[in-house]
């Protein structure tokens, strides 16, 4: 939940000045930064001095911008650059209402993050950013929304898809849903490398 305007936002404190910080070290006016992000200026400024918190949608799409990924901007601990990384129990990061769990090393061109998508959060948060993205539903039914068409995913079920394409997603069950989710980021060498939208069934 958003704190009001005129007040603070109490959780992930330490992610608004990381925001400015890495913005300022890209070289990038809060307008320009904003515009790449699908953000009002006036919106990533709020979320910059801490006044608003961000999604996790919000914290990818910034990721890219940045060159970054989104354990790094809330300074966690990444796992090393190693061609292994060892399964857990699911014990994720929260992000206005999101659950995320790093699922890659870092210092790479793409980012895996394991997702939880509670029934009803973002549901009408549209995203249109360049790169690409690939997901795979692990539980629980998932509504995958390209450009003017709908995909019910169910477990099992992927899609890989233009960035560009403007997209959405929410899960379709109550008990919300489970992904494996990876994207490229902004400033890696393969961002130009976009093949297209696809809906692939097992």
């Amino acid at each position: 939940m958003n704190p009001p305007e005129g007040g603070v936002a109490d959780e992930l404190p330490e992610v608004a000045p990381r925001l400015r910080d890495l913005r300022r070290r890209r070289g990038l006016t809060l307008e320009a930064a904003a515009q790449r992000a699908g953000l009002s200026p006036a919106h990533l400024s709020r979320l910059e001095t801490g006044r608003r918190q961000p999604s996790l949608p919000m914290l990818l799409a910034l990721a890219r911008i940045y060159g970054t990924t989104v354990s790094e901007l809330l300074g966690e601990m990444s796992p090393e650059r190693d061609a292994i990384v060892r399964g857990a129990r699911f014990e994720g990061a929260a992000a206005d209402g999101w659950m995320y769990q790093q699922a890659g090393g870092s210092g790479r061109a793409m980012q895996a993050l394991r997702v939880r998508v509670p029934y009803g959060t973002q549901g009408d948060l549209v995203r249109v950013h360049p790169g690409e993205e690939w997901l795979y539903v692990l539980a629980g039914r998932l509504r995958v929304s390209l450009g003017d068409t709908v995909h019910d995913l169910d477990p099992g079920d992927s899609a890989h898809f233009d960035s560009l394409t403007p997209h959405r997603i929410t899960a379709v069950d109550r008990e919300g849903s489970e992904l494996l989710f990876v994207h490229t980021l902004l400033q890696s060498p393969t961002v130009e490398l976009c093949l297209g939208s696809a809906i692939h069934r097992r």
